[in-house]
């Protein structure tokens, strides 16, 4: 009696280990089958090395790529309607990709339809939030996806800051691409943070109603280059620029005043735009850049999921408390002391001793 009781109990257990075996991988098991998973990304306006939000995107991908083993892979749609998105949404998956990154507003629609229809893909929307219309007013973030914004305005800030104590006194510009709220966010804290230096910091710098200009393109780098050159023949000192594309069409006009003797600096945006500036040797016509850490973003989604951990259904805000928002670590065009204030300034904000506003602000004339 005893020897069969034994038996059972062996046979129970081999029995329990098999069908533990049948139920799939967990823990690092699961995590090193993930790690083989396919991520792809949806271009939005401009190409994949537009200097700016495109690229920054994608350099986060391929940093995964490098680092936790996926394999990567954008496409480029042929427009930029809904259904030019859902397209290259649907051959990204029909391709085996279960991770789709899509930054930008405008595929708010596209991805609402998408995280309904491939419940077994992973939606990750940069700048927007899922929509079933462009008439809606909040968005509504699936279990399968997670929508990610950034406190421009605070970056904005900083680089306002930062450009105002470097130049001292002058007149300062700004040129947008589309007049969409990340941009917007971007130019209302670029005025707050040269007001801030004036009033703090003794600072005599100016930004007038005729130096805020939108281009209404994120492509148009023609665009870009004659609205700085005006700019800067109405003597503008510095121009910060979050247009995409247009963007090179500003740093393209700096870089020729500067070879001849002018004065012409650019304010990046979205990521560390100095490398973009150099026009002799290692001399650059990047002054800063308000940026954005939309490569990291990206990355850690990535990295969540393979660790089972993806913040589906999620709004995240990316701030400078969480460091996801600010100017890059190396300056070479600012001095110490212009970097010792803006890191003061930095750690005010942090403690909340300084707010700053998201919505407009008053230009400083």
């Amino acid at each position: 009696m005893k020897k069969k009781v034994i038996a059972m109990a062996m046979t129970l257990l081999m029995a329990t280990g098999v069908l533990a075996g049948c139920g799939g991988a967990s823990g690092d098991d699961a995590s090193k089958e993930k790690k083989g998973i396919k991520v792809g990304m949806v271009t939005d306006s401009g190409t994949i090395d537009d200097k700016s939000f495109n690229q920054g995107t994608w350099e986060g991908i391929l940093k995964a790529e490098k680092d936790l083993g996926v394999t990567t892979q954008y496409l480029k749609p042929a427009g930029e309607t809904e259904q030019d998105y859902l397209k290259e949404i649907t051959n990204l998956y029909d391709a085996g990709n279960r991770v789709i990154v899509a930054p930008g507003f405008k595929f708010e629609t596209a991805i609402y339809k998408a995280q309904d229809k491939y419940k077994d893909a992973k939606f990750v929307i940069i700048d927007g939030s899922p929509k079933k219309d462009n008439n809606a007013k909040e968005g509504t973030v699936a279990d399968n996806t997670v929508s990610i914004f950034y406190a421009e305005e605070q970056s904005g800030f900083l680089a306002g800051v930062a450009t105002a104590l470097e130049i001292k006194e002058g007149d300062l510009g700004f040129i947008g691409g589309l007049e969409i709220p990340p941009v917007q966010k971007f130019n209302w804290g670029f005025q707050q943070g040269v007001k801030y230096a004036n009033e703090n910091f003794g600072t005599k710098t100016t930004l007038k109603a005729e130096n805020v200009k939108y281009a209404n393109s994120f492509v148009d780098t023609a665009a870009g280059q004659q609205l700085a050159a005006t700019m800067y023949d109405r003597g503008v000192k510095a121009v910060f620029v979050s247009a995409g594309k247009v963007g090179v069409g500003v740093i393209t006009e700096a870089k020729t005043r500067v070879s001849k003797g002018e004065t012409a600096w650019v304010v990046g945006v979205d990521v560390d735009q100095y490398a973009d500036g150099i026009y002799e040797g290692d001399k650059s016509v990047i002054l800063t850049s308000a940026t954005k850490n939309i490569g990291k973003s990206a990355y850690d989604m990535i990295d969540a999921e393979i660790k089972g951990e993806f913040p589906g259904g999620k709004t995240l805000t990316f701030d400078i408390k969480n460091d996801g928002v600010g100017i890059p670590e190396k300056n070479p065009n600012l001095s110490e002391d212009t970097i010792s204030k803006v890191n003061q300034v930095k750690e005010d904000m942090k403690a909340d001793k300084i707010k700053i506003s998201a919505e407009k602000g008053n230009l400083i004339p």
